[in-house]
């Protein structure tokens, strides 16, 4: 990496949470939600310990709404779930503290949630055969403060040290932070999440339009992807920009919902393009860090 950052001043200091129970927010009588068609569904949605979808594998097909990969946490405290939420970093450590799988490391992969409370993090599926809900999990958070020295127009948001370095980010002759990544999402296609703050929670790519999907080249986006959004600042909120540029990751699936599809966890976001994405096949967590099953 030949970019610069303050990496060296910042705290790295610990928050945890507690692998939370799946929620379904609604009536007790009727717990079905609409599809882009109007019609009534009932499928698994985010949170809890999701034994069979991780980081590389597709972001769609999945009989779900939203489905966080691996395992998702959140704090009831709803004071530290905001400390959770907003200091914890992609590519952080994470350690089991309780329960069967104490001891065993994963990786921040992702932020979302209703309202962005849940933090996702990716452990090995034998891993997550040992776990229960209510199991203590602690992140070593290092990443919120962090600067690019070079590149003041340019926001950090989630981002730790450790996925800027294996990122491979480089600074162009054009002074330009150049990054790979597998897609480039043309602002129509960005829903939930807009107007919405952009330092945790997610901002989805719309599916409803299939062929509008798959003339973005975006219908073959696997968990833990690396994508451009184009025309969207997300300095303070997510928001329609001509000439902003983003960079996130793909942290949650898929939704049969209008106005929903994959979330983002943002990464960076410049408002004066300042960024230029590089489309690179298989710019994806599992290989970033190196992620086992």
């Amino acid at each position: 990496m030949n970019v610069r950052t303050n990496s060296d001043k910042l705290v790295s200091v610990s928050v945890m949470g507690q692998i939370a129970s799946p929620g379904f927010p609604g009536l007790p009588a009727e717990p079905y939600r609409l599809d882009a068609s109007g019609k009534p569904f009932l499928l698994p949605t985010y949170g809890g310990i999701v034994y069979n979808v991780s980081i590389g594998d597709s972001a769609y097909g999945w009989l779900a709404d939203t489905i966080h990969p691996g395992v998702s946490i959140s704090l009831k405290d709803d004071t530290g779930n905001r400390g959770l939420n907003l200091f914890a970093c992609v590519g952080n450590v994470a350690m089991v503290m309780t329960g069967d799988a104490k001891g065993t490391k994963g990786v921040v992969t992702g932020k979302s949630g209703r309202f962005s409370e849940q933090v996702i993090i990716h452990f090995d599926k034998e891993a997550r055969k040992k776990m229960a809900i209510g199991d203590k999990i602690n992140i070593r958070s290092i990443g919120v403060g962090m600067d690019l020295l070079d590149h003041p127009d340019i926001k950090l948001k989630s981002c730790s040290p450790d996925i800027l370095e294996n990122l491979e980010v480089t600074t162009g002759s054009d002074g330009k932070l150049n990054v790979p990544v597998v897609g480039v999402v043309p602002a129509h296609l960005l829903g939930s999440g807009a107007g919405l703050t952009s330092e945790g929670g997610s901002l989805h790519i719309q599916t409803a339009d299939k062929e509008a999907l798959k003339d973005a080249k975006l219908d073959g986006l696997k968990l833990g992807d690396v994508v451009a959004l184009m025309d969207y600042d997300s300095s303070w909120n997510h928001g329609y920009l001509r000439g902003a540029i983003g960079i996130g990751v793909v942290g949650q699936g898929d939704s049969p919902r209008a106005g929903h599809g994959p979330g983002i966890t943002l990464l960076m976001t410049s408002p004066q393009t300042g960024i230029n994405p590089q489309v690179t096949p298989g710019v994806n967590l599992k290989s970033v860090f190196n992620l086992a099953d």
